[in-house]
């Protein structure tokens, strides 16, 4: 390993824990609706004797601002998908119509706003701390290549510096997107 893979692999690392923070996000109800909210959903089939996603045994779309529309690929499993929601943290409350479930995303209360900017806040101090976990990993291997004698001390340092440069990078994106949240959560 030299050099540039560790670096490469340390912004990598990094990378992932902001798309995995923004991953997160999409499932934060703002009072808008989008399928990210409940396509992860699991969803305990009992016709096929398993649990799966909701993304795998619907359609999901939102053909108006405030509402989703579950489609179930298979007519069958429409109680069970129903059950699921009601069971789900979501607070909605599923309309079964006909072969469709509607999902009418109701107005969030100021109370409710600020629990999940708290939510949001605390997502983005886990996703601080996995870029923090990939510094230290990245900068742990350069101390090794560096006992190994692959790199002299001027490059370890060096590299300790560019490490804390995609370290400051990405937390600042994080804060950036946090903020973002936080400000659409809060708009009313």
């Amino acid at each position: 390993m030299d050099a540039e893979t560790v670096l490469l692999e340390t912004e990598e690392a990094m990378h992932k824990s902001v798309e995995y923070m923004l991953h997160e996000f999409a499932a934060v109800r703002t009072g808008k609706a989008s399928p990210a909210l409940v396509e992860g959903i699991d969803i305990n089939v009992q016709s096929y004797g398993s649990s799966m996603k909701l993304k795998q045994l619907a359609m999901i779309s939102t053909p108006e601002p405030r509402l989703i529309v579950v489609q179930p690929f298979d007519p069958s499993t429409t109680q069970d998908i129903e059950r699921g929601l009601k069971e789900s943290k979501l607070g909605i409350n599923p309309n079964v119509d006909g072969k469709n479930i509607r999902l009418p995303i109701p107005e969030l209360s100021e109370e409710r706003r600020r629990d999940l900017a708290k939510m949001v806040k605390q997502m983005g101090e886990e996703a601080r701390i996995r870029v923090r976990a990939g510094r230290k990993d990245g900068i742990d291997k350069t101390k090794k290549l560096e006992k190994e004698k692959a790199i002299t001390e001027d490059d370890l340092h060096r590299m300790e510096k560019e490490i804390q440069t995609l370290t400051d990078k990405h937390v600042k994106q994080i804060d950036e997107h946090v903020a973002s949240k936080e400000k659409d959560i809060m708009q009313v």
